[in-house]
């Protein structure tokens, strides 16, 4: 496969969350069986494939709204709290309205 041909939020995924989706697949899409392999918890599992829909999500709407999709993703990766990504949007939007 060409490197032009490889969606592009995979391009923008993260090493570790790449060897994820990759023992996952391994593992047909077992949590328990990656839980294993991980040594963690089922939740922590689940939880760890729900930010990586997450990121995957934000990245295809991140086309359509780059300001918003960019600060989604710092609250995905816990880089700011949710409330302080939620008020940083809606300040954005309110400005955008006064244009």
């Amino acid at each position: 496969m060409n490197i032009d041909k490889i969606p592009e939020w995979i391009l923008a995924m993260e090493q570790e969350d790449i060897a994820f989706v990759k023992n996952f697949v391994l593992n047909s899409g077992s949590l328990k069986e990656i839980a294993k392999v991980y040594d963690v918890s089922y939740p922590t599992v689940r939880l760890r494939l729900d930010k990586i829909i997450q990121k995957i999500q934000l990245y295809e709407n991140q086309k359509q709204e780059p300001f918003s999709g960019f600060i989604k993703t710092l609250a995905v990766e816990s880089k700011i709290d949710l409330e302080t990504a939620k008020i940083i949007i809606e300040k954005y939007e309110e400005s955008k309205g006064e244009r």
